[in-house]
């Protein structure tokens, strides 16, 4: 019986990606005084790593190898991931990223369907606050106590894909993974979700699009409403729709039966 859903945040809830981190990363290279750049082509290839001051090592490594290992970098490392943070939730707070096609819908009718709710990602909690709070409108807000658990940022020692967030949140759910969905956007968060024997419903991102993922529960461009519905795939076939609760349950069923 399906009892949880579990979301991913970046990509997932939101684009929040493209004109979130992206370009605050940007900003706080500025801040610093460095001469660098992400654009869309280099983005797409850094999304790759999992975490945001593990995606700055990697292209410390990338642009001065020599150096990338060394203690002042890792404390720079440290600074300018703050400094993106502090960006990116100014950028959140001033509007202009909502929440995707069929989110909202979706979180609310779980809550409606009696399904519990939980947050896995690897960004870090001052975002995932951020994106709530300007999205859902936070404790005053539709989203008041939709997740019972967020797992963000740092909590876990492994990064997706290694399942460890994953386990985090079911511990604290007290579900077994087979009672749980995984709502991801990414082969790194569906390889994270799958380690952790999570079945997975993939949403598709602008990052996303066009990437090779392995088998899932359903494969979609989005959750869908009733002027636009989704399409994909579900169980190997073509589909189009709108995401229920119902849908969900639906497909986890058929899943279990044709093991």
């Amino acid at each position: 019986m399906l009892r949880a859903l579990i979301w991913d945040v970046d990509g997932t809830l939101a684009e929040t990606e493209h004109e979130g981190h992206r370009v605050a990363f940007n900003e706080a290279f500025a801040d610093e005084g460095l001469p660098w750049h992400w654009d869309e082509a280099v983005y797409r290839e850094l999304l790759a790593v999992t975490g945001g001051k593990e995606r700055l090592r990697a292209w410390w490594q990338r642009v001065d190898p020599s150096r990338a290992g060394a203690p002042e970098t890792a404390e720079r490392i440290a600074r300018l991931h703050a400094g993106k943070t502090r960006r990116y939730v100014e950028r959140m707070a001033a509007g202009g990223i909502g929440l995707r096609p069929g989110v909202q819908r979706l979180l609310l009718q779980a809550r409606e369907a009696g399904l519990r709710q939980a947050i896995a990602t690897t960004t870090t909690p001052d975002n995932v606050d951020a994106l709530l709070v300007a999205t859902l409108g936070g404790a005053a807000g539709p989203g008041a106590g939709l997740f019972e658990c967020i797992g963000a940022g740092d909590v876990v020692p492994h990064k997706k894909p290694a399942p460890d967030i994953y386990h985090w949140v079911l511990q604290r759910l007290g579900l077994r993974a087979d009672e749980c969905l995984a709502i991801e956007d990414s082969a790194p968060g569906v390889a994270a979700a799958r380690a952790a024997g999570l079945a997975v419903l993939v949403t598709r991102s602008r990052y996303t699009a066009g990437a090779a993922l392995p088998p899932v529960l359903a494969d979609l461009d989005h959750l869908g409403e009733a002027h636009l519905p989704a399409q994909g795939t579900a169980a190997g076939q073509p589909w189009q729709g709108i995401v229920t609760p119902e849908q969900l349950r639906a497909w986890c069923a058929a899943a279990v039966a044709a093991a």
